[in-house]
């Protein structure tokens, strides 16, 4: 499924339905089919989204900097700070303008 995020304060956000809910499961929020982040619980959720990513920035770089016992490669594609960016952005934009974060409307 995709979502689309909007809010008066930025531009619209689309996200895959995997990595949607990844972030509402870090933000401890269900997914449902439409709702609103109101513009109240944005700081608390922009904090958990970024201490989220940089938990795992710090995973990766323990990863990375591990002794190599085999030659497989660690998995290290599906970077959250980096998938989550724009979502991350739209919610910082609506804290300062004051203005909710919606989707499925």
């Amino acid at each position: 499924m995709i979502y689309q995020f909007r809010s008066k304060a930025g531009p619209d956000v689309i996200m895959l339905g995997d990595l949607t809910k990844r972030i509402f499961d870090i933000l401890g929020r269900p997914l449902e089919p439409r709702g609103i982040l109101t513009v109240e619980h944005l700081p608390v959720l922009i904090t958990a989204l970024e201490t989220a990513i940089l938990k795992d920035l710090e995973e990766r770089s323990k990863t990375q900097d591990e002794p190599k016992e085999s030659t497989e490669k660690p998995k290290l594609t599906d970077r959250l700070g980096q998938r989550a960016y724009p979502f991350l952005e739209l919610m910082k934009q609506a804290k300062a303008k004051d203005e909710p974060v919606m989707w499925g409307v």
